[in-house]
């Protein structure tokens, strides 16, 4: 509700997709910045006059009416059971499974083990900064918020990628890695949230079996829908329908994978690789490709602009609680170095068959942006003491990783490549 009216599910869509158009625009008319570090910044701008306006007019109640919007958002719902397969199933149309294929086994330890390993490290270590600066935050919250900010954004690093001149093959793995290790995330998420929300005591017997088993359905799930999609396009030729068709197996697709337990993220994964190579390659006539592509960019765009927007918007949630900043920043590097470790002792142990160069570590630690994922899982965490603390540190750690480290891996990606060519 604001100033007395009620708010829909449809009025919110509204005013989101306004704002995110308006800022949109000025970001490309005036700032030209990439999109997700110009909405990011021009959003927690926004948030910032508003935490303002708030002080100098507090019988209005703008802060409070902002709150109270953002937080009638059902964040975790909208991105499970919405986003989320929209999100990964258009970032896997564009990966080359050719090139993802030569890098498999490092895209396949870095969005596993690596994803394990950074979630214990992350959760480890903020349950020390977290006791040492004053909030007695459980473990197992700890190791949530670990797992939440583990990930990185595929949207963020492909269009990095994109920007930097770097080799397809270190492209599709880091893309890859990136993709798969989304899904990996939000299953490793889901596990730990469901121990630290029944109170019982986490076991690690218990989260590998449902991880195996959400994982590998996931990536079945997605094989067989995957198939059964690209045996439909084949036998037709009308661009109407063969998009249409890849609707259905996003939102089709995901609905279906919670009644069977399998990951939904995993999957569109799957099968978004799929339609986006076996699909386009045998299966579409060039006019069904231009629009298929066209339709999901705008999509991705449409989605991804929405959640940058609300990663800038969120600072008017959190308590204005200094101990919050300090924690927050205090996390940055502690997200950089579980990052750096889980890279480079998985690169460390397969290194003999692979050989990437200096430029591999530094893309996938520096270029493993922290995106709308994490801030969208975080704001959907329930209510409770621990809830502001995890909430404060994601948006710190994700608003540098997108405007610092989003900003700079360009320059640092060709200072690198310069300096390898020379030597």
């Amino acid at each position: 509700m604001i100033g007395g009216l009620t708010l829909t599910p449809f009025d919110a869509a509204a005013i989101l997709i306004v704002l995110a158009a308006a800022l949109g625009y000025l970001n490309f008319r005036f700032l030209q910045l990439p999109s997700s570090i110009g909405l990011t910044i021009m959003g927690a701008v926004a948030s910032l006059i508003v935490v303002v306006l708030d002080r100098l007019f507090p019988r209005a109640g703008l802060g409070h009416d902002v709150m109270r919007f953002i937080a009638g958002i059902d964040f975790h719902t909208t991105l499970m059971e919405g986003m989320l397969s929209f999100l990964l199933f258009a970032g896997a149309l564009h990966v080359d499974w050719t090139e993802m294929a030569r890098g498999r086994w490092p895209i396949l330890v870095l969005s596993t083990i690596g994803v394990v390993l950074s979630t214990a490290l992350v959760g480890g270590g903020f349950l020390l900064l977290a006791r040492l600066i004053g909030f007695e935050v459980p473990a197992i919250w700890c190791f949530v918020f670990g797992a939440l900010i583990s990930p990185t954004d595929p949207v963020s690093v492909m269009g990095v990628l994109k920007r930097a001149n770097v080799s397809p093959a270190l492209e599709a793995t880091v893309a890859g890695e990136s993709l798969f290790n989304d899904g990996v995330g939000v299953v490793i998420f889901t596990i730990l949230l469901v121990s630290a929300l029944s109170g019982e005591p986490f076991s690690v017997a218990h989260g590998a079996e449902l991880f195996a088993v959400e994982a590998g359905g996931g990536i079945l799930l997605g094989l067989v829908i995957g198939w059964i999609a690209f045996r439909a396009m084949r036998s037709i030729d009308d661009y109407k329908v063969e998009v249409l068709i890849s609707l259905a197996v996003v939102m089709g697709g995901y609905a279906i994978a919670r009644p069977l337990h399998a990951s939904g993220p995993v999957a569109m994964a799957v099968a978004g690789l799929i339609i986006g190579n076996a699909g386009v390659a045998h299966a579409m006539s060039d006019t069904t490709r231009d629009y298929l592509h066209k339709f999901w960019d705008l999509i991705d765009d449409i989605l991804n602009t929405v959640l940058f927007l609300l990663i800038g918007l969120e600072v008017v949630t959190i308590p204005g609680d200094l101990r919050l900043l300090v924690l927050g920043v205090a996390a940055i590097p502690l997200a950089l170095l579980a990052r750096a470790i889980s890279v480079v002792l998985p690169l460390r142990a397969i290194r003999p068959r692979y050989h990437y160069g200096p430029v591999a570590p530094v893309t996938l630690i520096w270029g493993g942006l922290r995106g709308g994922i994490s801030i969208a899982l975080a704001l959907g965490l329930p209510e409770g003491p621990q809830r502001s603390v995890i909430l404060a540190a994601t948006y710190v750690v994700v608003l540098f990783s997108v405007i610092v480290q989003g900003g700079t891996i360009k320059r640092v990606l060709e200072h690198l490549t310069a300096k390898d060519s020379t030597s």
